[in-house]
């Protein structure tokens, strides 16, 4: 007889399910009973581990930032601090073109089931200590934007919300790209994405030519790290 599966094994295999459903049917995909066959476990299974659907896809969102956040941990940092906002924004956004029905999950734009991803206020502190996943993804826009604030490239300024509003900017470009305004392929990076990031900056205190000579950076380090995992150098 097969060992029994351990509570912790079940959970995690329905949330890897549910992302896969969500992946290949949309949020209407989520359901108890597919969801249910797809693990080979009864519907009761995802009550047990998770009280209902809707705090499964509370997990699903969890799953989301903390993958988005492994992505942007890959960035690292250099010198040049906006130049690492840029090689965020650019791996922000090649993670949610990546997987878009995950991620439209995480940030509350789709309700499977009807039901929606529970989200926080990550500018303020009580909305930090209630959203600890989605805090650690945040974090990594609002270390280079302190680390800009720091270095004299942006004027000072509460770092959460000068972070938010880049990502605000730079959300709303990945939404719009994905539902096809800006074009095929990669086009929107460099007609929308960068000068939109150069506006930006300029607007939080930075000058137009550091600015633009940090986006050249920035497309210098997307290329090397392409080359090193064997995708070419594209723009």
């Amino acid at each position: 007889m097969s060992p029994k599966p351990r509570a912790n094994d079940v959970k995690e295999r329905l949330v890897e399910a549910a992302i896969r459903l969500i992946g290949e049917g949309g949020p209407e995909a989520l359901q108890a009973r597919k969801l249910a066959a797809e693990v080979g476990v009864s519907t009761m299974a995802v009550y047990t581990h998770f009280g209902g659907m809707a705090a499964l896809v509370d997990e699903v969102a969890r799953t989301g930032f903390l993958r988005l956040s492994a992505w942007l941990a890959e960035v690292g940092e250099t010198e040049d601090p906006v130049a690492d906002i840029f090689s965020l924004a650019r791996t922000y956004r090649q993670a949610v073109a990546e997987q878009p029905q995950l991620y439209a999950v995480t940030f509350g734009q789709s309700t499977p089931g009807g039901k929606r991803a529970t989200l926080s206020d990550l500018t303020t502190e009580e909305g930090r200590e209630a959203a600890q996943e989605g805090l650690e993804a945040f974090d990594h826009i609002v270390r280079a934007t302190e680390r800009a604030i720091e270095a004299g490239r942006f004027r000072p300024a509460d770092k959460y919300q000068a972070a938010a509003q880049l990502w605000s900017a730079l959300h709303g470009f990945v939404t719009l790209e994905a539902s096809g305004h800006f074009g095929p392929g990669e086009q929107g990076i460099e007609h929308i994405l960068i000068p939109l990031g150069i506006t930006l900056a300029v607007g939080l205190g930075d000058t137009v030519e550091k600015a633009e000579r940090s986006t050249e950076a920035a497309k210098a380090a997307w290329r090397a790290r392409n080359r090193n995992a064997g995708q070419g150098g594209n723009d």
